[in-house]
C-alpha cells in the first residue's frame, strides 16, 4: 500500500515537514509513505495553463497521487486558515477539471498540522474542509491530529522526539490505513 504525504509548508526547516518525515517512519507494516513536496508549484494563472499547460511539478505530484491509495496533508495555520502556498498547489493539483477527479474523487485523504501555538492547527483543519468535499475526496474523520507546541517536540535535526505524539501519530496512522485499505 502506498501513501502520498504533503507537507503545505515550504520552509527548510519546517515543523510540518519534520512531522511528515516523522509519519513516514511510523507507517504500519507494508505501508510506505512517499513525502513529496509542493516546491517548484508556480502560482496559479490560469492564463499561463492556456499557454503552456501542466507544469511539469504538477503533472508529475498528480501522477503520484493518482497511482497512490491514500494522500497526507500535513497543514500549518497561518493567519487562522490554510497556508496559501498549499491551497495554490491544490488548486494546480485540479487542473484541468476533467483531469480533477483522477488525482481527488474518492481519494482517501489524512488531515493532520503542527504549529508552534497552543490551539494547533483547528481552524487550517476546518478551512480545508469544503475544498476537499469540492474536490469529491473521502476525508477520514475517525481521528484528528492536531500538534500544538509544536516547537518543543523536535530536536534540531527535526526529528520527534516526543513520545506521547509520536503515539499519537502511529495510531492516527494505523486508523487513516485501516481506512484506506476499505476502499
Amino acid at each position: 500500500m502506498k501513501i502520498i504525504g504533503l507537507s503545505g509548508s515550504l520552509r527548510r526547516a519546517s515543523l510540518n515537514t519534520a512531522l511528515l518525515r516523522a509519519a513516514a517512519g511510523l507507517m504500519p507494516a507494508g505501508v510506505a509513505l512517499g513525502v513529496e513536496t509542493i516546491h517548484g508549484i508556480p502560482l496559479y494563472d490560469g492564463d499561463l495553463e492556456a499557454a503552456e499547460g501542466i507544469p511539469p511539478a504538477v503533472a508529475a505530484l498528480k501522477d503520484k497521487i493518482a497511482a497512490a491509495d491514500g494522500l497526507l496533508l500535513v497543514t500549518p495555520e497561518y493567519n487562522n486558515s490554510m497556508p496559501g502556498a498549499f491551497k495554490n498547489a491544490i488548486d494546480w493539483l485540479s487542473r484541468p477539471p476533467a483531469d480533477a477527479a483522477r488525482v481527488f474523487a474518492g481519494r482517501k485523504v489524512a488531515l493532520i498540522g503542527a504549529s508552534p501555538g497552543g490551539f494547533g492547527t483547528i481552524l487550517s483543519q476546518n478551512a480545508w474542509l469544503p475544498v476537499l468535499r469540492t474536490l469529491g475526496t473521502e476525508l477520514w474523520t475517525g481521528g484528528r491530529l492536531m500538534v500544538s507546541r509544536a516547537g518543543g517536540i523536535f530536536d534540531a535535526n527535526g526529528a520527534l522526539t516526543d513520545a506521547a505524539v509520536q503515539k499519537q501519530l502511529s495510531d492516527y496512522l494505523a486508523g487513516f490505513v485501516d481506512f484506506a485499505k476499505r476502499g
